[in-house]
């Protein structure tokens, strides 16, 4: 094998003085994947998915359409209704300024209701329409009964907003109006009630997610359930303009607006700053999406999981993002804190007047109750009064210890869901599923007293795009994303990808572990404890049974002082290291350490055994896994040229003693012609055949044989 040459300028450039950044432990690229993906040509871009368990379908918005695939195979077209708009209300649309491409109807709400049909809502030219779909033999149909949808769905195929349904409610942060400047957090059906129209309820906002906890179900004081809206708006209370900051507003399920104050408007509507610290101080961390995973046993245990980008610009190289956790009980207590109030200056400073009862914007209890506060019609107007112009909390909401759960740089976070699964010691963990601006989605795992490490990250879409949409299926145990006309199924529990028992372990990966009858690392679900093997405490791979399959060392002919790359590809993203026969190498004259390989400038010493291994630590101790190794031969230019002049000589001579061999033994023919041919004369004698024999060796014939002129003729 001759390896590669390395120019000097190549290694100028590639030399890694870079400290080593939280890389995920393994990347995989697109063709490598083993996913299933839908893709139809002339299909619009896809607005909205939605996963349906229950009736095993994947439900897609796109441009003029709706889609149905089946949930086990999504290659699997099940059945598809049209619903785009007449050519006179694109034309209507175009007349208005808005492009042709904006004047489709998107679908871009999708939601469950109790009776198993969905609500569906387009943009329909920049003029909102909903209706609902049915399902009939599997198949979807609309039942083509169209109704306004100012304020369910954004009237741009491209503005972010948020809803929700609870049951047949629906819970919208929106637009709603043609330019998109009036955006309002409301509920829809036989009491709706919404936002205020005021700079200090919402100033500017770009709306993220709603979530609802289920407080009722664990309540001792008969509380209500809450809703949060997460979003990111101009920060009215900071000093210095266009200040961007992430928030959590909550309000009250059962609120029902005031009798003359806030009549049809929220009356417990308490928004609060959102932090997450990382990055530089004076990047805005702004909120991206939010997963609410609910504690059955008790509700206020539930943690909010958000993601977070440091800087709004996708083109920024400098941009960070972030994974932040947030306990309920936590986001409650800031809401039962001080408020901040306007002052006449229009700074904004802490509330320290009077005190109101029942507190200002509280969820209806028991407590209220037996005061005779039944409903939020019951508040006073001083006290709707004081939540109109105080929606703003002093206190900030802050993460789970304080910190993100985990920061990467160059990336930018989209979409999460959260899963969780049994390891085979009972425990259960819980494991992030991270999207990004690039296409690739990260799988992140967080064991008690570390910080989140990425297990993997995998290239779901071929094309760099977006992911936008990401729904994980309990049915199928497998997620599902899109993005313009591509919808992809991906397999999260897939182990195939450890190749060996000590990857298996040191993967840490809680769906993984070594089954010690296959052998290969599978599924842990429905495994005993018996059959396999798994350690997520600290992956100690001196589990796995011994092996004796290594890896054959490559031998390299190396030249003394011509610089020479030996290459070290890992199928993961862990540092290497280099080790020549037991020493570990470090970086000088003879060796350039790379994160693909090593360069050798040899010297006579350094011959020897060259390892390249991975390395990873956890819980503080060092696990090295071999991926290479080289037997390499060093040679010195000057002394090859004089062995091989030594060579040369041997064969001569060689050459010499075989021939005076074959005159003295190959016969006598051989032994006439060496007589015939011989001209010295010395030392000969005539033998009975009237042949001569050439006592010092062959003669001119055997010359002239071997030069290929014929011998002379004989006189």
């Amino acid at each position: 094998m001759r390896p590669l040459l390395i120019p000097f300028y190549v290694l100028f450039i590639m030399t890694e003085g870079l400290t080593e950044s939280r890389k995920p432990r393994r990347s995989v690229s697109f063709p490598d994947m083993n996913l299933k993906q839908f893709k139809e040509s002339e299909l619009g871009s896809f607005s909205s998915l939605m996963v349906r368990d229950d009736i095993g379908q994947l439900v897609l918005g796109a441009r003029g359409k709706i889609l149905a695939l089946s949930l086990e195979d999504i290659t699997k077209k099940i059945s598809e209704e049209k619903w785009s708009v007449s050519l006179a209300d694109k034309a209507l649309c175009q007349m208005k300024g808005k492009g042709a491409e904006e004047c489709h109807n998107f679908i871009r709400v999708l939601h469950t209701m109790e009776d198993s049909k969905m609500l569906a809502c387009g943009t329909n030219a920049f003029n909102p329409a909903c209706d609902t779909v049915t399902f009939r033999n599997g198949k979807v149909f609309l039942e083509r009964k169209p109704q306004d949808g100012r304020g369910k769905v954004p009237f741009d195929p491209y503005q972010s907003f948020a809803s929700l349904m609870d049951g047949n409610t629906l819970y919208s942060a929106t637009s709603s109006n043609f330019l998109g400047t009036e955006v309002v957090f409301q509920r829809h059906g036989l009491n709706p009630v919404k936002t205020e129209m005021t700079r200090s309820w919402l100033n500017e906002p770009t709306m993220i997610s709603i979530n609802m906890a289920e407080v009722s179900r664990s309540a001792e004081n008969g509380e209500d359930d809450v809703v949060f809206l997460f979003f990111t708006e101009n920060a009215v209370e900071e000093r210095r303009g266009n200040i961007w900051v992430s928030r959590v507003a909550r309000v009250c399920k059962s609120d029902l607006g005031g009798k003359m104050t806030l009549q049809k408007r929220w009356t417990s509507f308490l928004k609060a700053r959102l932090d997450c610290p990382f990055g530089d101080a004076g990047s805005p961390s702004l909120v991206q999406d939010v997963f609410l995973l609910q504690d059955p046993n008790n509700v206020q245990d539930s943690i909010f999981y958000a993601t977070f980008t440091s800087n709004p610009e996708p083109s920024s190289l400098c941009s960070q993002s972030a994974v932040c956790a947030y306990k309920l009980s936590d986001i409650s207590h800031v809401f039962r804190g001080k408020f901040l109030t306007e002052s006449d200056t229009g700074s904004w400073d802490t509330y320290t007047g009077e005190e109101h009862s029942p507190y200002p914007g509280s969820c209806i209890d028991d407590e209220m109750r037996a005061k005779g506060v039944m409903t939020s019609l019951n508040l006073s107007d001083t006290t709707l009064l004081f939540v109109k112009k105080h929606p703003l909390m002093e206190a900030v909401v802050t993460p789970i210890t304080g910190k993100p759960l985990l920061v990467q740089t160059m990336t930018r976070f989209s979409k999460i869901v959260v899963d969780q699964v049994t390891s085979l010691d009972g425990q259960r963990h819980r494991i992030f599923f991270i999207g990004t601006d690039s296409g690739w989605l990260q799988k992140a795992v967080k064991f008690d007293g570390e910080d989140a490490h990425v297990i993997e990250e995998l290239q779901i879409f071929q094309d760099p795009l977006p992911v936008d949409f990401l729904q994980f299926s309990s049915k199928t145990g497998q997620l599902y994303s899109c993005a313009r006309n591509a919808a992809v199924q991906v397999d999260v529990r897939d182990c195939s990808r450890y190749t060996s028992c000590h990857d298996c372990l040191l993967a840490r990966d809680p769906y993984c572990g070594w089954d010690l009858i296959t052998p290969r690392c599978a599924s842990v679900a429905g495994a005993s404890a018996g059959s396999m093997i798994q350690n997520l405490s600290d992956g100690d791979n001196r589990m796995c049974p011994a092996s004796d399959l290594g890896k054959r060392a490559t031998i390299i002919h190396l030249t003394i002082g011509v610089a020479q790359f030996l290459p070290c590809s890992p199928e993961t993203n862990l540092p290497v290291r280099w080790r020549l026969f037991d020493s570990v190498l470090h970086p000088g004259p003879q060796h350039t350490l790379l994160s693909q390989g090593l360069v050798i400038r040899p010297s006579p010493s350094d011959a020897g055994l060259y390892t390249c291994e991975t390395l990873e630590t956890v819980e503080g101790r060092a696990y090295g896994a071999m991926v290479t190794q080289y037997l390499v031969e060093v040679r010195d230019p000057d002394r090859v040229a004089t062995n091989l002049k030594i060579a040369l000589i041997t064969v001569a001579v060689f050459t010499g003693v075989l021939a005076n061999f074959m005159c003295r033994h190959l016969g006598a023919k051989m032994l006439d012609r060496c007589f015939r041919c011989n001209r010295n004369g010395s030392n000969s004698h005539v033998m009975p055949s009237g042949h001569h024999e050439a006592v010092n060796g062959c003669g001119e014939e055997d010359r002239h044989h071997a030069g290929g002129t014929p011998p002379p003729q004989e006189q």
